[in-house]
């Protein structure tokens, strides 16, 4: 049936977020022409609108710092929240690599990044770097300028739409639709283009894919809203499973706790609730004011907790918190995302708490962060946190939105797509959000990252061999 090509190429790379670009630039430096296919007028996906955070074990600046960290102990940290359903060698992949695909992004890439490490939940110790302005744009920039030195132009408006196998069964190349409109899909023109060595996989996740996600998890139907662009869909990955790609973990989705449902996607609210709420605050039920969680548990627990009472809750913090947590929260401010008290009174008038039970729940909170131990929940008390006690008092409307998706296509540690045989599909490689396996049941924060350009890197050279 395709016995003619329109093009022809070593390395196909489907998707521009973190794992398609960092494939590109490894197949190239292999030594491979390379072509990347983005379905969308820009590139960078999901990618360019994450905070960019990447989380890295037994680092330079850890060891400066004194923080004792290593990749066994990362690796124990993510199946723990994966609840062991990770599959383990693509663990230790990803997290004995941490440390290397963090320099490389520094030195080779040339990525600048905040100077602090964070801890997210789930987390042992502090290994989470930021880099500087706070979004994944500033990676996919320096992605794209690296390809740029290299020649290599991300073609946009470029939608794949299947692959072709050779009689061998060998994924040899792909039809795709050029001058492809999200608007009106019918234009454009299919045009096919071999892949002279493989093609990589790395059209990322489906939160936005509402039909898709609900067959997987019922429970996030249209009213659960998303932190991904509306083109976060799963079209890619229903053409790797009609060739037999093994499907891991489809069903495990992951809801961001730090969602706010006063402002559309990601916003500015959800690093308000992750970068200082839940490391120095409480959140709090608002019919009881009691608090629901260990607000540094993994994303998942959080979430089920909210999920669980049904409704947002409130998450409230205090000046210091602000300053501990060293974040400027003017904008959250400014957008009435995060709302000011100068009294606990006035906070529990605008929410219509219960002022004496809200007075309880901090005090007894307070307790906890003096002593050093959490007796209700158990949550690790930060080297430093302060009572909340320092006016003026911050707070937060909290709920889940969607905004990972665990699963995804099988791979192998070389970043092989393997079949229901468990047995690679010849030619076709994946990397990213795409990929299954990697996180279990939950994803730790700032991981994403790390494993998007550990198996992307990994994808690209195998590719181009």
């Amino acid at each position: 049936m395709y016995s003619g090509w329109d093009e022809i190429t070593d390395v196909i790379i489907i998707g521009s977020g973190f794992a398609g670009l960092a494939a590109a630039i490894e197949a190239c430096n292999a030594g491979a022409s390379v072509i990347i296919l983005e379905k969308m007028h820009a590139p960078g996906g999901n990618s360019i609108i994450s905070d960019g955070g990447i989380a890295a074990a037994g680092t330079e600046i850890q060891n400066k710092l004194g923080i004792k960290d290593s990749p066994d102990l990362m690796y124990k940290d993510m199946l723990k929240a994966g609840l062991s359903l990770n599959h383990p060698e693509l663990v230790r992949v990803v997290t004995e690599k941490s440390n290397e695909v963090l320099e490389w992004s520094i030195k080779y890439l040339g990525v600048e990044y905040m100077d602090r490490i964070d801890i997210f939940g789930g987390h042992s110790v502090p290994r989470c770097y930021t880099p500087v302005g706070v979004s994944g744009s500033a990676i996919i920039k320096r992605l794209l300028l690296k390809l740029d030195e290299l020649g290599i132009k991300v073609r946009t408006h470029s939608y794949f739409k299947t692959f072709i196998r050779d009689p061998d069964g060998i994924i040899s190349g792909v039809v795709v639709r050029d001058n492809y409109n999200n608007k009106n899909r019918e234009n454009g023109i299919d045009r096919r283009i071999r892949a002279e060595k493989g093609v990589v996989l790395a059209a990322g996740g489906f939160s936005s894919d509402v039909q898709f996600r609900v067959a997987q998890d019922p429970r996030l139907t249209e009213k659960i809203e998303t932190t991904n662009k509306p083109y976060a869909t799963a079209e890619a990955l229903k053409e790797a499973l009609k060739i037999n790609a093994m499907p891991v973990h489809l069903s495990h989705i992951q809801l961001g706790p730090w969602g706010t449902p006063d402002e559309k996607g990601y916003g500015v609210g959800a690093r308000f609730s992750d970068y200082i709420v839940f490391p120095y605050g409480i959140v709090i039920e608002p019919g009881f004011c009691k608090r629901i969680i260990n607000e540094l548990a993994d994303r998942k627990t959080i979430s089920d907790a909210l999920l669980n009472i049904g409704h947002p809750c409130i998450g409230i913090a205090d000046r210091k918190a602000v300053e501990k947590s060293g974040w400027n929260i003017t904008s959250c401010l400014e957008k009435g995302i995060v709302k000011q008290f100068n009294h606990l009174e006035d906070l529990a008038s605008f929410y219509k708490l219960s002022l004496n039970n809200l007075k309880l729940t901090v005090d007894k909170y307070n307790r906890y962060v003096e002593n050093g131990l959490d007796e209700e929940f158990h949550k690790p008390i930060l080297a430093k946190a302060l009572p909340i006690s320092s006016p003026p008092y911050y707070s937060i409307r909290t709920w889940p939105k969607v905004h990972h998706t665990m699963g995804g296509v099988q791979i192998n540690a070389r970043g092989q797509v393997l079949d229901l045989d468990q047995h690679p599909l010849k030619g076709l490689y994946a990397a990213g959000e795409v990929v299954g396996g990697i996180h279990g049941a939950c994803r730790l924060g700032s991981c994403a990252v790390t494993e998007c350009l550990v198996f992307g890197r990994i994808a690209g050279q195998n590719a181009a061999t």
